[in-house]
């Protein structure tokens, strides 16, 4: 399987997964003209992808999910609470929508899929998991902790896709108001660098290759997240691949803002 972070961050987050003969777009939260945009100049291939799995109902997660089912004629699934903000957020529309449950496995062409329970503030938010062959691919990037029902999902994968959002420390000195550091650093929040590096310390024995996702512009950087990252790793971090995802990664190249299993 193949990763592709066509986006990540406040502006927007959407996750290309292409297996051996088919793709879904994890997200959806750029318009749909961008999204294509970016799938091509990552050579990507958009009528491989079979269907668009919505984490949560926050607009940058979903921006151009409803435009974009339609015009590629994929069903979009995520869970019940999320389905029903969905429906008052696109109002009427012909696209397909499904409705997918915490750890019920389903199956999206040769993918098996399943979604977990996130801790965030939104009305049903999961994290995903899916399966090809031999390989699984674990996805959690709005969380404000590592639940265990989260850590046993992607202790089960061979890769993740894992918030790493802010330096607390930048939070903490920030221009952001109380209220909003507050509910930053809650536990229906964003993960924190350090929460980042104690998940991978802990799912070190398992997995091969790690990517950091939804950084806070105003509230890290790519330096520091991926230091916390490496410290966490300890001896595991020659042997674990660490990379980060980006808001617009500019030029596309696979290699530069995802992996290959």
């Amino acid at each position: 399987m193949e990763l592709i972070v066509l986006a990540s961050g406040s502006k927007g987050n959407c996750t290309y997964l292409r297996g051996e003969r088919g793709a879904l777009l994890i997200d959806a939260g750029l318009s749909a003209r961008e999204t294509l945009r970016r799938l091509e100049a990552a050579g990507g291939d958009p009528s491989l992808i079979e269907g668009i799995l919505v984490t949560h109902e926050h607009i940058d997660h979903i921006r151009g999910v409803d435009v974009l089912a339609r015009r590629l004629g994929v069903p979009v699934y995520a869970t019940g609470g999320t389905l029903e903000m969905l429906s008052t957020k696109c109002g009427a529309t012909t696209a397909e929508f499904r409705r997918c449950r915490y750890d019920e496995p389903f199956g999206v062409g040769d993918f098996s899929v399943e979604a977990f329970a996130a801790s965030h503030d939104a009305r049903e938010p999961c994290g995903f998991s899916v399966t090809e062959g031999d390989l699984r691919i674990g996805c959690c990037t709005d969380t404000g902790t590592v639940t265990t029902t989260i850590f046993n999902r992607l202790a089960s994968c061979d890769a993740v896709l894992l918030e790493s959002n802010h330096c607390p420390e930048m939070l903490e000195n920030g221009p952001y108001p109380a209220y909003l550091k507050s509910r930053i650093r809650s536990e229906h929040g964003h993960l924190s660098n350090q929460a980042a590096a104690r998940c991978l310390q802990r799912l070190a024995d398992h997995i091969h290759m790690a990517v950091l996702a939804h950084l806070s512009e105003t509230n890290n950087t790519q330096e520091k997240a991926l230091l916390s990252a490496l410290e966490g790793l300890g001896f595991y971090s020659d042997q674990i691949g660490v990379t980060v995802a980006l808001q617009d990664p500019g030029p596309m190249h696979p290699e530069s803002c995802g992996f290959r299993l």
